[in-house]
């Protein structure tokens, strides 16, 4: 137990003081769903392959819409887009107080 003290003493904190500081995050960690709409061609594929129905797709609106408090960040929606205008940040989600989800439109 000594030894581990000892070396514990030397080295930097393993957690942040989070309000002062931030984790610096890995390109590989998965955070949101983004969508480039311009590219979508709201086949549906994304919105079959959720496995929490996070996603929902209207092809004759046009409108692309995520419940971001459903979403799971599995990354299936992401796999599966055929025209990959999908992708995922390394960013989390920020805090919400109220439930919403976010609706995209294409003109």
């Amino acid at each position: 137990m000594a030894k581990t003290i000892l070396k514990s003493l030397f080295k930097k904190p393993a957690t942040v003081k989070y309000p002062f500081g931030q984790k610096v995050l890995s390109e590989f960690a998965r955070g949101s769903i983004y969508i480039d709409i311009s590219k979508c061609i709201f086949c549906g594929v994304c919105q079959k392959k959720c496995p929490t129905g996070a996603i929902t797709v209207a092809r004759e609106e046009k409108t692309w819409n995520i419940a971001r408090l459903k979403c799971i960040t599995c990354g299936y929606c992401v796999d599966v887009c055929p025209k990959k205008c999908l992708r995922m940040s390394n960013l989390y989600t920020e805090p919400m107080l109220t439930k919403h989800e976010d609706l995209y439109k294409n003109a």
